[in-house]
């Protein structure tokens, strides 16, 4: 009689360890988690109620009145968020367009084992990214400097003159691309090479055997594999570009006449310069909708190719 209840107390030992496997996986979890939704989750509940409410940025959330999506209606109304719209997003598809082929070339020839000094390199391009962003502007605002600035003193040596970088409305987009370029492409680059490292070097080994070229080795090979890593890269530079301030803030402005006004140095403006918090955290929302859209497109599209 006493059989079945050994038996039972067998049985039993599995899933009293897969509990406590689960607890304690549930409880190095939880910091982590609680963290992720003090800071994340419910900034981004307050920032959507408040966008439903109207008021100044001065005033406790209480006397906030509501006003359900009149806020929407009102910043799609307005010709300067639309323009700081289409900017953002110029600003993002142009940094997608010109860094994606240098990061995977510069990937490609940092992964070479025969180049001497490749760790040195590498650490060369991050450089750039570990730097402040305020601090990288300031510095680029001197380059960009229209008299004394560094780049005109050498376009003057090529008898080219002297440019408007940052006053001009059609310059002040570009260079302010060309800045994100040289700050953010050494960052990407590392994001390739790691994608790089997890492609099995017996695949190229066998496609040189078939006869395969380098090139076609890269085209039909390492391209298709590195399609994961592409699709981080491509999301994550999607989600830093279309969150650009910094560089906005400290070098145009916005300006000259709205050439650089984003999203977020006009949400700033319409928050803390004219202390209407509906409409910026509106505006903060529909930013939000933006990147977590685009961000599921392109996971969805990476995963079809």
């Amino acid at each position: 009689m006493q059989f079945p209840i050994l038996l039972n107390n067998r049985e039993d030992r599995p899933m009293k360890r897969h509990r406590s496997y689960a607890l304690s996986n549930v409880g190095f979890l939880l910091p982590g988690l609680g963290l992720l939704a003090i800071f994340v989750v419910v900034p981004i509940i307050l920032t959507a109620w408040i966008s439903l409410h109207r008021g100044s940025m001065a005033v406790p959330y209480s006397a906030l009145k509501w006003v359900g999506l009149h806020n929407y209606t009102l910043i799609f109304q307005q010709a300067n968020f639309k323009t700081a719209l289409m900017n953002v997003v110029l600003y993002s598809v142009a940094n997608i367009v010109i860094i994606l082929p240098l990061a995977i070339l510069l990937g490609l020839f940092l992964s070479q084992k025969v180049l001497k000094g490749r760790n040195f390199l590498r650490a060369l391009l991050f450089i750039p990214y570990m730097i402040p962003n305020v601090a990288v502007a300031i510095v680029w605002g001197y380059l960009y400097a229209p008299q004394y600035g560094p780049l005109n003193q050498m376009l003057g040596w090529l008898h080219i003159p002297a440019q408007n970088w940052l006053a001009s409305p059609q310059q002040a987009m570009f260079s302010l691309i060309i800045l994100n370029v040289w700050q953010t492409l050494g960052y990407y680059v590392v994001m390739v090479l790691a994608g790089l490292t997890e492609i099995p070097q017996e695949y190229y080994e066998a496609a040189s055997i078939d006869g395969a070229g380098w090139f076609q080795q890269q085209l039909h090979l390492t391209l298709p594999l590195l399609k994961r890593a592409l699709a981080f890269v491509v999301v994550i530079m999607t989600i830093n570009t279309l969150q650009i301030f910094d560089p906005v803030y400290v070098l145009t402005q916005g300006g000259p006449i709205n050439a650089t006004n984003v999203v977020a140095y006009h949400m700033y403006v319409t928050a803390f310069n004219y202390g209407q918090a509906g409409p910026a955290s509106a505006m903060a929302m529909v930013l939000f909708a933006i990147v977590l859209i685009l961000s599921l497109i392109q996971l969805r599209l990476f995963r079809s190719l």
